[in-house]
């Protein structure tokens, strides 16, 4: 069945069918859903070259992939994409990556605005002075981020997790159970994710009282052997009184790194040293898995991937008109990778008249 046969079928114009079937606010939603359902119940499938001359759209939505020697496929990434395409299936819509080294990626972006190859593209790993919406904008592309930047603060989309909430509530309870010395092995902090993310843990920290000189903080890009390495610097090198009672991390990939190192210690979870992780819900590495299951700040970055594409799409037809601010809470999840801080390292606050009774 092609659009003119399918346009007889539902006795409405071919402009209308077509708008319809591509998601232009202007077509109702009960004549959206009613050409949906004909489509689907005949087999209708539009002819991408006929579509493309007809919306004058590329079908397509895109992403500038970073390259180079020194980075590496990020799982999160991997995970990310797997919602985001399960989502454009669903809305018949193409994915274009382009690849670009970091230091050429202003050209891959007039590359595309050029060749129109894309109706919209998404921005994610978001930096802290981030120099690509300005570009995006001037090239007239339309957009949507994944994470929000330092700077510009106002004025663009995005879906973005609560990164600062998270890791200042999983602080909160390291400081409820006594911990006083704390590690936060965090990731590169030229990203604005990881920026949010200390804020939040050394909010909580001010907030019990804590002086915030005394976290032990590490940033280093997230995976397993940087988590192995910091972790072995902190309790393996340094000195006994100097080593933390509980660590916070940044990603399950950096907490197998630091696993590895405590259970190569003779380390115990949490009688030794209590963990909380975030947990980005992989299939593949479940925080139940651990020999001691593992306390996390959970959220969906597939879910997120899904989301992304749902509004990047009404962002390119035009039912999302505003720039939509849009932050997730983040689950704590309380599992046996945490406890009380060790007997010998809590501090003990006792009214004067008790600690002269001790005495």
């Amino acid at each position: 069945m092609n659009l003119k046969q399918l346009s007889a079928l539902l006795d409405l114009s071919q402009t209308t069918v077509s708008r319809a079937l591509n998601g232009y606010p202007e077509v109702s939603e009960a004549t959206r859903r009613r050409v949906l359902e004909a489509a689907h119940r005949h087999g209708y499938k539009p002819n991408s070259n006929a579509r493309k001359l007809a919306t004058g759209r590329a079908g397509s939505i895109g992403y500038v992939l970073p390259v180079g020697r020194n980075i590496d496929l990020d799982p999160h990434f991997v995970e990310f994409l797997s919602g985001l395409g399960e989502h454009a299936l669903s809305r018949e819509i193409d994915l274009s990556l382009t690849p670009a080294p970091y230091e050429r990626e202003s050209e891959a972006y007039h590359r595309i605005a050029a060749s129109r190859s894309v109706d919209g593209v998404y921005l994610s790993s978001m930096r802290n002075d981030e120099q690509r919406i300005a570009l995006v904008r001037e090239l007239g592309i339309p957009f949507l981020a994944h994470g929000r930047a330092l700077k510009p603060e106002n004025g663009y989309a995005f879906v973005d997790i609560d990164n600062e909430g998270a890791f200042h509530d999983a602080t909160r309870l390291l400081l409820q159970l006594g911990h006083q010395r704390l590690a936060f092995i965090n990731g590169d902090t030229d990203f604005s994710f990881a920026v949010h993310r200390l804020d939040g843990v050394r909010r909580a920290m001010a907030d019990r009282g804590l002086p915030v000189a005394k976290l032990q903080h590490h940033s280093a890009a997230m995976n397993e052997e940087n988590g192995y390495r910091i972790a072995n610097m902190l309790f393996r090198d340094a000195d006994p009184a100097m080593r933390p009672t509980a660590v916070l991390s940044a990603s399950m990939f950096t907490t197998l790194g630091i696993v590895r190192a405590l259970n190569q210690l003779g380390l115990k979870m949490p009688d030794d040293v209590s963990v909380i992780t975030h947990d980005d819900v992989f299939p593949f590495l479940k925080p139940e898995s651990f020999s001691v299951p593992l306390s996390t700040t959970r959220s969906s970055i597939r879910a997120a991937g899904a989301r992304i594409c749902e509004r990047l799409v009404d962002i390119i037809s035009g039912a999302e008109r505003e720039p939509v601010q849009e932050i997730w809470p983040v689950e704590l999840i309380v599992r046996a990778s945490t406890g009380p801080a060790p007997a010998e390292h809590r501090m003990v606050r006792r009214r004067p008249a008790e600690a002269a009774a001790a005495e």
